[in-house]
């Protein structure tokens, strides 16, 4: 990873972690997945912005295999995402030969625009959701 993208993950995953999740995950109708922590088997929730498509929920991770939730994911792709305030289970599967800009034009917008603006190594999630 070239060194500015480098710094530029730590400063903004820093924020995320410290000060956006945080804030983020109280709000009752903010998407979540739910992974489980590869080193200590813990749920970790990460807000995300996403969409459901059918029985497919979509998300673009703007670190690729950096990014935490996709490190738990690696480990065990049993997942949780919690949409409009309901949790529903599911597999992750990642999709690096996914076209994940592609991908972001068909999710939420705002968030996408964030995914653009600070991502570095974009991969494409796509969790198929086991319960309706």
């Amino acid at each position: 990873m070239p060194r500015h993208h480098e710094l530029k993950f730590r400063v903004v995953t820093s924020l995320q972690r410290r000060v956006g999740n945080p804030v983020m995950k109280l709000l009752p109708f903010q998407t979540l997945l739910e992974t489980t922590g590869r080193k200590s088997g813990l749920p970790r929730r990460t807000p995300v912005g996403g969409r459901r498509v059918g029985r497919e929920f979509w998300i673009v991770s703007e670190y690729g295999e950096k990014s935490q939730y996709v490190r738990n994911i690696k480990a065990d792709p049993r997942v949780r995402v919690r949409v409009k305030g309901r949790w529903h289970d599911g597999t992750a599967h990642l999709l690096a030969q996914d076209d994940a800009r592609e991908r972001l034009r068909s999710l939420p917008r705002m968030n996408s625009v964030a995914v653009r603006a600070v991502g570095t190594n974009l991969l494409t999630v796509r969790v198929d959701l086991t319960d309706s």
